[in-house]
């Protein structure tokens, strides 16, 4: 197939505005490691809405396309390429997988040049790198697969790889989206306990419980530090996660965790939105990192968590709140701002 000489997509124009729906140019063929993917669904994850915000600062790459999580299939590959084929059934992920990862497209909008960097997924295509898709089974849940972009790998990927919970560990979870849910999820998987879910929203913590918390916390009805020392009868917690980003949550977990306890950051404060530690717990065994996806490996972690949903093991269906076509993508945003969507929002665009 050649590749589509325009296609819509949704354009981060300026920070703290809705995106633009337009059409726009793709090149006209593909460079060394590059993939052509025609995307079903995208996600929209809190990172997005971050970017948006402007929570890092200034940008510099204006305009720009968004969007790091898809399901997808594969339309033409560039020279190279050796991992993926025509007609494969993708993730799109923004981790590092196998392959080349080849140089960013160059989209054109009104004439000039618009920023992608190496994936995006607000748009009806995507050229992308090899090492940003991973393939799996024909027979996948579009929808589904999606999630497995970030939400799911993420969101296990802080449970394994940097929180390294252990059986009976207590764990809290602040901010139970997309990402924490999956949190949730897997801290159940590994018999954590008690398993906290802390967030502003009821609608959020009923799906939270669906995904193991055994404790729910509306931090908006109740002192949090209070609720969370009374569920742990003020022995302190093995490990907190953070998805908020806010450095009060942040100096909360640093205070109630035990002194060998772990804070694990995923959600990223706004640049001038500083944290305040006393650091000497830090030289007797207590830990606090960031979190970067989770560290997840996409070509290998992709594959096994997607056996256990197909197994039974996982629910992910459930976190889907609502579907939206691409042109009501800022409607998708403003809800999940609001706290209207429990869930996941996904965007369809191709089927």
């Amino acid at each position: 197939m050649t590749i589509p000489k325009k296609m819509k997509a949704a354009i981060l124009v300026e920070q703290c505005k809705p995106l633009v729906i337009d059409q726009i140019e793709l090149p006209s063929a593909l460079d060394i490691g590059q993939v052509l993917v025609k995307i079903h669904y995208s996600g929209i994850c809190g990172s997005q809405l971050g970017e948006i915000d402007g929570a890092k600062g200034p940008d510099a790459y204006l305009p720009h396309l968004l969007g790091h999580e898809a399901s997808g299939t594969v339309i033409a590959i560039g020279p190279g390429v050796k991992y993926v084929k025509p007609d494969d059934l993708v993730v799109l992920h923004w981790r590092k997988g196998l392959g080349i990862e080849g140089a960013p497209p160059i989209y054109q909008w009104n004439g000039k040049k618009l920023n992608a960097g190496w994936i995006a997924t607000f748009n009806e295509y995507a050229i992308v790198s090899e090492n940003r898709v991973t393939a799996i089974p024909e027979d996948s849940d579009l929808e589904v697969a999606a999630l497995f972009g970030c939400a799911v790998t993420t969101g296990f990927g802080v449970v394994e790889n940097n929180a390294q919970m252990r059986i009976g560990e207590s764990v809290v979870v602040f901010g139970a989206g997309g990402v924490g849910l999956n949190i949730v999820q897997a801290a159940s998987l590994v018999s954590a306990y008690p398993i906290i879910a802390v967030d502003l929203y009821e609608g959020r913590l009923v799906l939270a419980k669906e995904m193991g918390a055994t404790h729910l916390i509306n931090a908006n009805k109740v002192d949090a530090e209070e609720a969370i020392q009374e569920i742990t009868q003020k022995q302190g917690l093995d490990c907190f996660i953070d998805n908020t980003g806010n450095p009060k949550m942040i100096e909360l977990g640093y205070r109630i965790t035990k002194p060998q306890g772990r804070v694990v950051l995923v959600g990223v404060p706004r640049k001038e939105n500083n944290t305040t530690i006393y650091s000497l717990p830090l030289h007797f065994g207590k830990r606090i990192s960031g979190s970067h996806g989770g560290e997840a490996v996409p070509n290998t972690d992709i594959p096994r968590y997607m056996n256990l949903y197909r197994s039974g093991g996982m629910k992910l269906k459930e976190i889907i709140s609502h579907i939206y076509s691409l042109d009501k993508i800022n409607e998708a945003i403003d809800d999940m701002k609001s706290g209207e969507l429990s869930g996941r929002a996904l965007v369809r665009l191709n089927l």
